[in-house]
């Protein structure tokens, strides 16, 4: 089988029929109650929050949605969160916390929404926010990139415990058009950029920044997928069922300590 390139790869994840993490959840969790605000501006639907459950094990949900038809996409401002979405995400993971109920999140966005009114809100110091509250959670983080996961948007869901990725999924602090734009003052070159910027879920497994591949099929394979991620959800929360809440900030601090170790061969 040909290997595809970084680029494919790209277009894959992007493909608006691709599943949206509500596809994901409705198969995976027994059952899932969304739930809505931030309780200081108002609910934004670019990310969905709520509790879920598998056979007795509850957990808090928080995920990334696309929209698939045009006025989906516009309920779902293109799935680029406002800050009031990081804020929402923020308070029900202090929730989890307090309830000890494991935190699953879903990534899959171009980043997070760029305009003038999100600035104006706050949406760097959301962003910092969310990532800050999620790496001192005594419960523990699991997350899925599913699809596009680009910028600070992505990164926002991202400081977890164990981080899995599809196969046709990307991961990256940056769009390749925005890589391109940068380096080479050409967003045009964002196909050249996509080669260079190991966003693949190959490359970061190689570079030891995600935990596990979960492979993708041809034709209706997104129910494997979501079996594959209720086996490795039940499996998580078994290991750190065991564990003091000690061991489980250490082990997500150790996680992301030892990122960035990479000597390449040059010859």
């Amino acid at each position: 089988m040909k290997t595809k390139s970084a680029w494919e790869i790209v277009n894959i994840a992007r493909n608006p029929m691709r599943k949206t993490a509500l596809d994901y959840i409705n198969i995976v969790f027994d059952e899932f109650i969304e739930l809505h605000g931030d309780r200081c501006f108002k609910d934004d639907k670019a990310i969905v929050c709520g509790l879920a459950k598998i056979n007795h094990n509850y957990y808090t949900v928080i995920a990334e949605q696309k929209g698939r038809t045009t006025k989906e996409n516009i309920e779902r401002n293109f799935g680029m969160p406002n800050p009031e979405s990081y804020r929402k995400a923020i308070r029900f993971m202090k929730q989890a916390e307090k309830f000890k109920r494991p935190v699953i999140t879903f990534i899959d966005t171009k980043g997070a929404y760029p305009g003038i009114e999100a600035e104006q809100r706050g949406q760097g110091e959301a962003i910092a926010k969310a990532m800050m509250i999620l790496s001192k959670l005594k419960v523990p983080v699991i997350a899925f990139v599913i699809g596009e996961g680009s910028s600070g948007g992505a990164l926002a869901l991202g400081v977890a415990n164990k981080v899995y990725m599809l196969e046709n999924a990307i991961y990256s602090v940056i769009s390749p058009e925005g890589f391109a734009s940068i380096v080479w003052k050409d967003g045009a070159k964002a196909e050249e950029a996509s080669e260079k910027m190991c966003l693949t879920s190959k490359d970061l497994y190689d570079l030891k920044i995600i935990d596990k591949i979960i492979k993708e099929y041809d034709g209706n394979s997104y129910v494997k997928v979501a079996d594959e991620i209720k086996k490795l959800i039940l499996q998580d929360t078994l290991e750190y069922k065991s564990k003091d809440y000690k061991d489980i900030k250490e082990q997500r601090y150790q996680k992301y300590r030892n990122m960035g170790e990479y000597i390449k061969d040059v010859k």
